[in-house]
């Protein structure tokens, strides 16, 4: 069933994230385009390396029987070091981008450049990735081949990582999304405007009860907090269990490893969905190149096209009078067949 279930995350992760990758790059003007792509890039570089090590190798590292060699151990263990850090940096990244916008939409000076940030990002992954390889070699078959982080891969740096790769990431997320639910929150409790040229209210009872504010329950923030709420979620569901097995001992985490380590998988598969569907632009973009992509049903023929006294006349060609609808035609005939009545004793 684990194996089922992990076949499953990384089917969603591969087509969720060429899906976004492919609608985010043929369109065009994008807000944080470059930070989407970015994610999208690592969660396949995830889904293409670290996820089918995890579903072929032998346990405790992954969920088949496949023993990993001493290079393969060291490659898996250099992968996850770096490629971890990378998915949950880039998404405090998108954070922090998604909060200049909504927050301070007018001030373009205080961004800084994405080529930037991403740079900073992929130092600290490739940094975090070195230091695994500093880490204890690779133990003999009977023995754990600690080939993970959460197995011993890094020894002593094993806080650092946790630190830089989790914590870091996750007090950036929060104070970011933080910030953007307190600003929808007093845009939406803000009392609007009343429109000009409206008259004054009267001091009448109707006019007291009009004003209480409805009684059916909703969103603190409106749904502008749906999306903060629930990145900081998904965020903390995925990455928590993880990041406190990095602080535990590592025979401890050795035990918990494959279910924390697919849990925190999981949210490579999430990432389309919750920072690809729920924005707007994304969602017609998506709609868009799907009608381009599915071929036309064929134009319907009109009934007139059918009818017999139609197809007749457009056999025939044109006629030095008007043209007649079938309704017309059928007027007509009645009066034709009495014409030709009448005409018939003349003929006699």
């Amino acid at each position: 069933m684990g194996l089922i279930l992990a076949a499953v995350v990384e089917a969603a992760a591969v087509l969720g994230n060429g899906a976004l990758l492919v609608v985010v790059l043929r369109t065009p003007g994008l807000r944080d385009a470059l930070y989407l792509v970015h994610l999208c890039i690592v969660d396949l570089l995830a889904a293409a390396s670290i996820m089918p090590l995890g579903l072929l190798a032998a346990p405790p590292p992954g969920l088949g029987r496949t023993r990993l060699g001493p290079a393969p151990c060291r490659a898996a263990r250099f992968l996850s070091a770096a490629l971890l850090p990378a998915c949950t940096l880039g998404v405090a990244a998108l954070g922090l981008a998604r909060y200049r916008l909504i927050v301070h939409p007018l001030r373009p000076g205080a961004r800084p450049p994405p080529s930037l940030v991403l740079t900073a990002v992929w130092a600290v992954a490739g940094l975090m990735g070195a230091l695994s390889l500093l880490g204890p070699p690779p133990a003999p078959p009977p023995a754990p081949a600690r080939c993970s982080v959460l197995a011993g891969g890094l020894g002593p740096f094993r806080p650092l990582w946790a630190l830089l790769a989790f914590a870091l990431p996750a007090l950036l997320l929060l104070g970011a999304y933080g910030s953007i639910f307190l600003v929808a929150r007093r845009a939406a409790l803000r009392p609007p405007l009343p429109a000009r040229g409206s008259r004054l209210r009267s001091d009448s009872l109707d006019s007291r009860l009009s004003i209480l504010p409805p009684l059916r329950p909703r969103l603190p923030g409106g749904k502008a907090a749906l999306a903060p709420a629930l990145a900081v979620g998904q965020f903390a569901a995925c990455w928590l269990p993880y990041g406190c097995a990095c602080l535990a001992p590592a025979a401890q985490a050795a035990a918990a490893e494959a279910a924390v380590t697919w849990v925190a998988y999981s949210a490579f598969a999430a990432h389309p969905f919750l920072y690809g569907l729920l924005q707007r632009p994304v969602r017609r973009a998506l709609g868009r190149l799907a009608r381009e992509a599915l071929p036309r049903p064929p134009r319907a023929c009109t009934p007139r096209a059918w009818h017999p006294r139609a197809l007749l006349q457009h056999l025939q060609g044109p006629t030095e009078g008007p043209a007649l609808g079938p309704s017309e035609a059928l007027k007509q005939a009645p009066d034709l067949a009495e014409g030709e009545s009448l005409r018939r004793p003349e003929t006699t």
